[in-house]
């Protein structure tokens, strides 16, 4: 390939790059994974001949699609063996990510807890859909099937997601208004106080992996959740710093343990209450996160 040629599918790849980066994030719940998709698709990209292409767009969605197929299949061997709980990685985002509701409604925690209920040609017609309005003919495309076939896998996915997806979307301002009385909550270590901004039925899950201790069980109920954050609070002879900030596109926490960072605290919010935490020790899945930060302090 020439180095004209080499340069014009660079261009284009990277034109296009964040919109594979999501698709394959959304249909992985890993970053790291939808890295290392992106990576395989560039390398199968560089070997197209771009004058055969009539959508650039959609070749490389048709490749990161079937890419991050394969390794989702993979994915869930690797699930069935995990240490406790698994939640997806999780992402800081750019406040904006949050004001456009379905975007951050797409990528948050609790929704793409839903979508790993899906099997993976469910999930990649399903992200493909309702995400980035893909037509039925593209989609067919990029996971091989037939449009008539993917228009029943939409339906009975699309069926299973609305069984299961979170509560009506919530205000930037009413969810950071949220963060911020339970942030003050957990600061004061009073348990009334955070009793107060928890919803009855809110519900707590941890992902530590086997390398961080974190609830092997979900945790339900408003009193339960609350003495398991005070009771750990508690129990921390390090200094515990919280901050507020944006992850999967909503209002969350990052926990700084004597300065190391300790874990993201993903929400799920109904009004003014929160009704459920996702808490992700796993320092492999917070690598992401710390290189982000880094590029953010430079």
């Amino acid at each position: 390939m020439s180095t004209e040629t080499t340069d014009e599918a660079t261009e284009v790849f990277v034109a296009h790059r964040n919109l594979l980066f999501t698709v394959a994030y959304e249909m992985l719940g890993s970053a790291a994974d939808a890295e290392d998709v992106l990576q395989e698709t560039w390398l199968r990209w560089v070997g197209v001949d771009l004058s055969q292409v009539r959508e650039q767009r959609a070749y490389l969605v048709r490749i990161t699609t079937r890419q991050a197929l394969n390794r989702l299949r993979s994915l869930q061997r690797r699930k069935e063996a995990y240490v406790g709980q698994w939640l997806p990685e999780p992402l800081l985002t750019a406040p904006d990510v949050a004001e456009d509701v379905e975007l951050a409604e797409s990528v948050s925690m609790a929704m793409m807890l839903v979508l790993e209920s899906l099997s993976p040609t469910e999930r990649a017609v399903f992200v493909l859909r309702e995400a980035f309005d893909y037509g039925y003919e593209e989609i067919a495309a990029a996971v091989d099937k037939t449009p008539a076939a993917v228009r029943q896998i939409a339906h009975r996915a699309r069926k299973h997601v609305d069984a299961r997806r979170p509560r009506r979307a919530v205000p930037r301002s009413a969810a950071s208004a949220a963060v911020e009385s339970f942030l003050r909550a957990v600061e004061t270590g009073d348990p009334q106080t955070l009793l107060d901004v928890l919803a009855p039925d809110v519900v707590l899950i941890g992902d530590g992996g086997g390398l961080k201790q974190a609830a092997l069980r979900p945790i339900g109920g408003a009193e339960k959740v609350a003495r398991f954050l005070l009771g750990g609070i508690g129990k921390n002879k390090l200094p515990l710093t919280l901050a507020a900030a944006v992850v999967n596109g909503s209002p969350a926490l990052v926990a700084h343990l004597d300065g190391e960072l300790d874990g993201i605290m993903a929400m799920r919010f109904d009004g003014d209450r929160v009704t459920g935490l996702y808490y992700v020790r796993n320092p492999e899945k917070l690598t992401h996160v710390l290189a982000e930060t880094a590029l953010t302090l430079r």
